[in-house]
């Protein structure tokens, strides 16, 4: 699954309902999704379940046409409602083993990794992707750990060959400097939620990707 999954995680959408600037969701995703954007993550840590259910299926819906995976963050049930291709873990969320247990094979799992120990503990589970977390400090998301910067990322490449997406403080000025570093895919949240024009946006990550050769 790796070989291909690396592909869908390369410009990987975390959304962001703050950050959209009056928008509707739906517009956003549509524009990013028309400009590159390749997965998009469905975090909503407010919305009661009923509504979050509804949200998902209405972004599936929206996603499945144009072949795009959607990842729900934290929550199996909502994942498995609504009939999404992927979930995201944190640390203090479900453990990834229970989740393998509980969800059909072809749903993939992402791990999110704070420290080179949660990289070491990830070795052992059924993990499909792990998400470098933070990269960088960011403005979206304060209950982090310390980051890891280039210099993380660079070990957590030579610890695993499992795909890393990289999220944290990712603009289109650290954009390179991360893919040569060794992530596989870059999560980005307000650099293309709260951009003006979020279509533009993911295409000119698109065009980073294709000045590192790669596809």
């Amino acid at each position: 699954m790796h070989q291909a999954l690396t592909g869908a995680l390369r410009l990987y959408l975390v959304t962001d309902q703050a950050s959209l600037r009056g928008r509707t969701l739906t517009d956003v995703l549509l524009s990013a999704v028309q400009g590159g954007v390749s997965c998009v993550q469905l975090r909503e840590k407010a919305l009661a379940t009923r509504d979050f259910v509804a949200l998902a299926l209405t972004v599936r819906n929206l996603l499945a046409p144009l072949g795009v995976p959607l990842v729900i963050n934290d929550r199996l049930d909502v994942a498995l409602a609504c009939g999404a291709q992927g979930v995201h873990l944190g640390q203090s969320d479900m453990p990834v083993a229970l989740a393998r247990q509980l969800l059909p094979p072809e749903v993939f799992i992402g791990l999110s990794v704070e420290n080179l120990g949660d990289v070491a503990r990830a070795a052992g589970q059924p993990v499909d992707y792990l998400g470098i977390s933070p990269v960088y400090a960011t403005p979206t998301k304060t209950d982090t750990a310390p980051p890891w910067g280039l210099a993380g990322v660079r070990q957590v490449r030579a610890l695993t060959a499992l795909p890393l997406v990289a999220i944290g403080g990712i603009h289109h000025g650290n954009a390179a400097e991360l893919l040569q570093a060794g992530a596989d895919g870059l999560a980005v949240v307000s650099a293309i939620c709260s951009a003006p024009d979020p279509g533009q946006a993911a295409q000119s990550f698109t065009e980073i990707f294709k000045s590192q050769r790669l596809p």
